[in-house]
């Protein structure tokens, strides 16, 4: 069972996104992936506003739509946008078939602000994947790192989080959310390292962790290989392929009566 958590419906060819959809279940359907999680539109803002958060989101929703059966949405939302935001969770994920939100780079989610978000997704069971990043030359203004995770991970010890593309460098994310045992890492999106699996389920167990591809601006045999070709026990590479992700999602998917 292979369930990817990161999947994107921008650098894949389409007109719409019901046929950008259905390029990316045909590539799952080379690489025996069985569910995919897929969050943001056609066309990104970095900064986006409430319209382009609804467009987005519509989006998703007309991709997942024709693909109920293998295909799960998160909805994107900002902490910039508190009221849009908290309508689109409701459109989408409290009214509609969508299981979590996606945060990008708008606003760290240090910043208390982000707050009311997470209490109202966690209260529907919901699960929250915010990008993190360190970069050599510094992050976007509003781009979280690891860092920024944990301090939010302090403030809800009681809430699942994942911190996207394991911070990139993935030495310091990891040791930058150890202590948060409410943290997992989601593994797309940075280039495969000889190691990095192996030290994330030294340091953290292989129940933190959960692979995504970050597909299509990453290949998806090369995010799998990170798992495939590490050198871990087989339990824990089935852990992080699929059962993780979807013991964070079954009881949403329970409250939904969706079947996996």
């Amino acid at each position: 069972m292979i369930w990817d958590l990161h999947c994107h419906l921008s650098g894949v060819e389409g007109r719409t996104p019901h046929e950008r959809m259905a390029r990316l279940i045909d590539y799952a359907d080379r690489m025996n992936v069985d569910r995919l999680v897929v969050f943001m539109g056609m066309r990104w803002s970095t900064d986006p506003g409430p319209d382009d958060l609804r467009r987005q989101n519509d989006d998703v929703l007309e991709a997942i739509s024709h693909w109920a059966d293998r295909a799960f949405g998160f909805a994107y939302v900002s902490p910039k946008h508190i009221d849009a935001s908290l309508e689109e969770i409701d459109r989408c994920i409290r009214n509609g078939p969508m299981l979590g939100i996606k945060l990008w780079v708008a606003q760290k989610c240090s910043d208390e602000s982000i707050d009311a978000l997470i209490k109202e997704v966690a209260g529907l069971k919901g699960a929250i994947y915010q990008h993190t990043w360190l970069k050599v030359g510094g992050n976007l203004p509003g781009e979280s790192s690891p860092l920024d995770l944990a301090r939010l991970a302090q403030r809800h010890p009681d809430v699942p989080l994942i911190c996207g593309h394991s911070g990139g460098d993935w030495e310091r994310g990891i040791r930058a959310i150890r202590p948060y045992s409410n943290v997992s890492i989601g593994t797309g999106g940075f280039d495969p390292t000889a190691g990095m699996m192996e030290m994330a389920v030294r340091e953290l167990g292989p129940d933190r962790i959960i692979y995504g591809s970050d597909m299509g601006g990453r290949s998806l045999a090369s995010q799998l290989a990170k798992v495939q070709g590490a050198d871990i026990p087989a339990a824990a590479r089935r852990q992080i392929l699929g059962g993780n992700l979807r013991r964070m999602l079954l009881p949403i998917l329970r409250e939904k009566g969706i079947s996996t």
